[in-house]
């Protein structure tokens, strides 16, 4: 009974440190891998979501570095416009 108190009471405490997470492609890239891993065989599924995962995320933060340099880009022409007049 105890140790259900402590394990209980810790991870309260944890979630309650806990930040917020950021899944960005995480979860679509978790679903499409756990998919293709579920057809390629059996117990496949999990690593294929975890690779998902990750190559997801890899290319969610790839699209916002580029949306991010584009942001800026338009600032600075938008800028350059309305210097030259």
């Amino acid at each position: 009974m105890t140790f259900k108190v402590i394990v209980l009471t810790a991870s309260i405490v944890l979630m309650a440190m806990a930040g917020e997470a950021t899944a960005a492609g995480c979860l679509k890239g978790a679903a499409a891998g756990g998919v293709a891993g579920h057809f390629v065989g059996n117990g496949h599924a999990a690593v294929g979501a975890a690779g998902g995962c990750a190559v997801g995320h890899h290319m969610a933060a790839k699209k916002a570095k580029q949306d991010a340099a584009r942001t800026q880009d338009q600032q600075a022409a938008q800028q350059g416009q309305s210097q030259a007049r």
